[in-house]
């Protein structure tokens, strides 16, 4: 697709304090009424694309016969178009390896039936943007998965990335992720994604919200739950609304009640909030569509399939029908009780109160617990001390001979102990680098050319591979794990990156590896088999 930058624009007043906004374009409040702006209800529906693009794994495959009308609906996408670094896990004992696939929603209104849904014409050809962003983790084992979500507006930085139709460059910025899609393609928001985490995404789908519709009325509808009357609808303080009404208590909402219920933002109060909203119906899809055996009925299977594909875009290597049925076939086998969604934890973002910041030390021990492949349930049989023993078997490198003595060695130090919400330690190159002088790398500096940086996790990069020796003695020095060793392209020579995980003392601090279920505090996880989470309606939209 050929995409274009877009300029950031005031975003529209939070619903309430601590609600988060963050409209990007003109016009009403984007839920399909008159009043406000309507670009800026309407990226709610995206959040439904998440929902519904899961569909998407179970729906492709029907048949041979059906097999080219289904290849024919597929558009296709470079899997990555930045600038990024995360490298592939390693293979665990088993000779597995996790899973990741980002799901994009997008807010592309380049068709009459996406300009319809939006009602706002003017937008027709403009850059999409990705509002709805959720990686999907199957384990190595396939046993558990994860769902992460992260909210639209939250500030990130995007790497350099090139539209890889149009081969326009755009440089790396700082700003809210959706923007990422309109800077590259999903190729880019994949590149955003992984040097934010830290995990290696194999594969990106994207859906837009014509698809939307027809997958909600496919499935058949869903059972949501709210604990007072809702009437999502415009108020005196603020305009716009998706129009969603019912009682309170569990209902099963299909076609355009589902799709109130989806794109529902105020009635909730903010849109941390539609997210978790968005995380319930997910979980009662898949209940629902695991209760109709849809994975085994060939007939479901072919109208869903024509509803899916008609509105996807995929990264090129599962570019095919099998290829997503096979997708489709590893997530069924995951129980319902061991799939977990959730939102990243994150904070308000100090240079913007209507924007989020991902909540550092938090939202890192959760990318964690990905990258180590650890279960974010406890329902597993053998998931005690899982953490360790995936750790050592995914994680493990094997130490090789430095080409040099440690005297020789010019191990440069860089500064990066930023974080969303806190500066930089003064003087932390200064002291490491001392310390690695007193360990007998005399010729150890700090970098004082560079500029100040932010990463979660110390780690000790090198250029090539013949100074993988070299950088690997100087973490053992230090005490840093192995696996923190990584071959990069923007280094020169061995460069120690002290992040935000040592930001005191001249020892590495001892890292616990996470266990499974151990989640942060602050996450709003939702266990697929829950079938008692019900959504507390903001008061003004009580009736």
């Amino acid at each position: 697709m050929s995409l274009a930058p877009k300029a950031p624009k005031t975003p529209e007043a939070p619903v309430r304090p601590g609600a988060t906004g963050g409209g990007r374009r003109k016009g009403g409040s984007g839920d399909g009424s008159n009043g406000g702006r309507p670009r800026r209800g309407r990226r709610a529906l995206r959040w439904s694309a998440t929902a519904l693009a899961v569909v998407v794994l179970g729906t492709a495959g029907a048949g041979y016969l059906y097999y080219q009308h289904l290849n024919g609906n597929i558009h296709k996408g470079q899997r990555s178009s930045g600038d990024a670094k995360a490298q592939k896990s390693a293979a665990n004992a088993a000779g597995q390896t996790p899973l990741n696939i980002l799901l994009i929603g997008s807010d592309s209104r380049n068709s009459d039936a996406n300009v319809k849904l939006g009602g706002a014409k003017y937008d027709r050809g403009s850059p999409p943007l990705g509002d709805v962003q959720m990686l999907i983790h199957l384990s190595a084992d396939r046993k558990s998965a994860a769902m992460v979500s992260i909210p639209r507006d939250t500030r990130v930085d995007i790497p350099r990335c090139k539209d890889p139709v149009t081969g326009k460059k755009y440089p790396a910025t700082n700003t809210i992720i959706n923007e990422s899609l309109a800077r590259g393609g999903a190729g880019c928001t994949l590149a955003t994604w992984e040097n934010l985490t830290g995990v290696y995404i194999d594969h990106w789908i994207t859906i837009d919200f014509a698809g939307v519709v027809s997958m909600a009325d496919a499935i058949g509808g869903v059972d949501v739950c709210v604990n007072q009357n809702v009437w999502d609808r415009p108020t005196a303080a603020v305009s716009g609304g998706s129009g969603l009404k019912m009682t309170a208590g569990t209902h099963k909402v299909e076609g355009k009640q589902a799709l109130q219920w989806l794109r529902t933002r105020h009635a909730w109060g903010s849109d941390p909030l539609r997210a978790k909203a968005q995380h319930m119906y997910l979980n009662s899809m898949i209940r629902t569509l695991k209760g109709q055996n849809v994975f085994t009925d060939t007939g479901r299977l072919m109208d869903l399939a024509e509803a899916a594909t008609k509105s996807l875009t995929v990264s090129e290597e599962i570019g095919s029908p099998k290829k997503l049925y096979d997708l489709a076939m590893q997530l069924k086998s995951v129980p319902t009780d061991r799939i977990t969604s959730l939102t990243m934890p994150n904070v308000e973002d100090p240079q913007n109160k209507d924007h989020l910041v991902p909540d550092g030390t938090n939202a890192d021990k959760m990318w964690q617990m990905l990258r180590d492949d650890v279960a974010f349930d406890k329902n597993g049989k053998d998931d005690k001390d899982s953490g360790s023993k995936k750790k050592s078997t995914a994680t493990a490198t094997p130490a090789k001979e430095p080409s040099v003595s440690a005297g020789r060695l010019g191990a440069l130090v860089r500064n990066a102990t930023g974080t969303s919400t806190e500066a930089a330690v003064p003087g932390r190159a200064r002291t490491v680098s001392q310390e690695l002088i007193a360990k007998g790398y005399t010729q150890a500096s700090a970098d004082t050319s560079a500029s100040a940086q932010s990463v979660d996790k110390t780690v000790v990069e090198y250029p090539s591979a013949d100074l993988q020796g070299d950088a690997q003695a100087v973490a053992k020095a230090l005490g840093i794990p192995t696996d923190q060793v990584k071959q990069s392209t923007d280094v020169s020579g061995v460069t120690l990156v002290v992040g935000a995980d040592w930001r005191e003392g001249t020892s590495y601090p001892k890292q616990s590896a996470p266990k499974a279920g151990d989640l942060p505090d602050n996450t709003d996880a939702i266990n697929g088999s829950d079938t008692k989470q019900c959504m507390d309606v903001y008061g003004p939209y009580r009736w």
